[in-house]
This record gives structure tokens, C-alpha cells and sequence, in this order.
């Protein structure tokens, strides 16, 4: 499931991709495929990053990437062990709403993107993701679970407060919110619900077979109830030095 549409991104060969709290390395694995990049997927747990080279790995033996090349590592997005302007291409997928310290990990994303690049950050739109609050305790309460719901306006304010600005956002994922509107209702760990078990099959063949019927639901739908919100953001050439002042009064 590709949430970052790359078809905006003006993506060259040459170019440093950080795929930051990579998961299962879906996002990796999509940029590898590009010809002549180079991609890293790096997460906070070794368990993640270690499936995210498996992974790649896989695709390796398939022949299915593009010409790419790839790494992986585990580490902190709010303290990363890359330097200054390391990378052409940032992306933070579903990540922001676990980490605590969301200020400093903004800092960190923007310090290691150069100047004049683009940063791709998604997080769980507002109103679908508060009816799942309401809908379950246990959905959120959950270890290393969300530990906030953004509104837009807020994390477009503390993202362009570290020098980047906002050129285009989107809305994805409608298919997958009644999916997690069933589980919260259902109870978040149960496993033996057969209408839950039945809408993740369909939601599997979805993604195996991309049916173009349910592609044209799913994007007619997205304004209305997509999953995740989307942004694209690019660096400002003098972003960067004074972050941390700024987001201290914030």
C-alpha cells in the first residue's frame, strides 16, 4: 500500500531517498525500483528494519527493481546519524503521530534534507481517525500506538515553521477507513470476526490486483473519507538554522 504518490516528485537519477520509520519498507521498496537512486530504509526498531531488507531482498531475486540501489538501519528520527543536507528526497509516512518528541523529529527530517528538496509526510486524517478513538480505547492505547490526532492546519503550521512550504496535499486510502472503523468497533485484537477477516481479503486482492473499478472508488472517495492526509513540502534555502528557537515558543 503506496501512500506518497511519486508521480509528483520530480525524482532523478543520483538522487538520496530517506524513507524515515520505513515500517515494512513499503516506501523502500518503491523508491529502489526508480532508476539510479539510492534508497535508505531506517527505523527506531531493528525488527522493522531488519523485514524491510528482507524485503528488498526479494525483489532483488525477482527482478523487479529498476536500477536502483538500497539501504537500511536502525534509527532515532529524532536524533539521525546523517549529516547537514544529506538527501534529495525525505519521506515520514505515518510516523509523526507515535513520536512524542514531534518538534525535534520535524528538526531532524528538514536538517538532513538539502535545500530546494521535498519532504512527504502522511498521518491519519483528523475526523476518520477520531471516530476510531471514540469508536476504541484500545485502538490508540495501544503499545507504540498514535499518541495524537492532527488537524491539518496544525501540522502544516509546525512543518512550515521549519522553513518548508507546502506546494501540494491529498487525501488517501478511503477503501481502508471502514476497514478500521469495523475493527475499532469489533475490538481492535480480535481475530475471529468474519465481516473484519472478509474486508481484509478484499482489501488484499485490492492491492495484488489494483482492479481499476476500485482505483477510480477509492480516489473519488478520498476527499470525502481518505484514511491519511498528505503533504509535499519543499525546503527553503535558508531553512534549517533556527528551527529550534522558533518551535520553543510554539
Amino acid at each position: 500500500m503506496i501512500t506518497v504518490d511519486f508521480n509528483r516528485l520530480s525524482i532523478k537519477p543520483g538522487y538520496r531517498i530517506l524513507d524515515m520509520g520505513c515500517g515494512t519498507g513499503r516506501h523502500t521498496c518503491a523508491a529502489s525500483r526508480l532508476k539510479g537512486v539510492l534508497a535508505f530504509g531506517s527505523d527506531i526498531r531493528f525488527e522493522e528494519a531488519l523485514e524491510t531488507r528482507k524485503r528488498l531482498r526479494y525483489e532483488e531475486k525477482l527482478g523487479v527493481q529498476g536500477g536502483g540501489t538500497w539501504a537500511t538501519l536502525v534509527a532515532d528520527m529524532t536524533s539521525l546519524p546523517f549529516t547537514d543536507d544529506s538527501f534529495d528526497l525525505v519521506i515520514c509516512s505515518e510516523v509523526l503521530e507515535h513520536v512524542r518528541e514531534q518538534n525535534r523529529a520535524i528538526e531532524e527530517v528538514t536538517r538532513v534534507l538539502k535545500p530546494g528538496r521535498d519532504l512527504v509526510v502522511s498521518v491519519p486524517r483528523y475526523l476518520p481517525e477520531k471516530i476510531c478513538w471514540t469508536l476504541s480505547e484500545a485502538y490508540h492505547e495501544a503499545s507504540d500506538g498514535h499518541i495524537r490526532i492532527y488537524t491539518r492546519k496544525d501540522l502544516s503550521a509546525r512543518l512550515e515553521k521549519a522553513g518548508l512550504r507546502m506546494w501540494a496535499c491529498h487525501f488517501a486510502h478511503s477503501l481502508h477507513t471502514p476497514y478500521w472503523w469495523l475493527k475499532c468497533l469489533l475490538g481492535p485484537k480480535r481475530e475471529d470476526s468474519r465481516l473484519v477477516n472478509l474486508y481484509h481479503r478484499f482489501l488484499v486482492w485490492d492491492m495484488m490486483k489494483k482492479p481499476r473499478m476500485t482505483h477510480l472508488l477509492d480516489h473519488a472517495l478520498n476527499p470525502i473519507m481518505g484514511k491519511s492526509v498528505v503533504f509535499y513540502l519543499r525546503k527553503e534555502r535558508d531553512a534549517g538554522s533556527d528551527y529550534a528557537s522558533a518551535v520553543s515558543n510554539y
